[in-house]
């Protein structure tokens, strides 16, 4: 908690693996953990529904994300900026 009291927001890096609906855009996160008894490391991913207010983002496109507030019943997180264009 910083002095004014709101909390500081945790921001990841996904790919945009849908974009059909307006102003929603699905998005991957993927993240690496180490397997507790091989040690291995495992891909882990993660499906968030993401708010898209310009519908700037496309299918393929890198975006950092943070959590927010609920905007729906699925949508908790927005984009903050597109970080590149992959082409699929």
């Amino acid at each position: 908690m910083t002095e004014e009291g709101s909390r500081t927001q945790r921001s990841v890096v996904g790919r945009v693996i849908s974009d059909k609906t307006d102003k929603t855009r699905t998005v991957l996160v993927e993240r690496r953990v180490r397997h507790p008894l091989y040690g291995k490391f495992i891909r882990r991913s993660t499906k968030l529904h993401v708010h898209d207010e310009e519908n700037v983002s496309r299918m393929g496109d890198r975006v950092r994300i943070r959590e927010c507030r609920p905007i729906s019943k699925q949508k908790h997180h927005a984009l903050i900026e597109v970080v590149g264009q992959d082409a699929l």
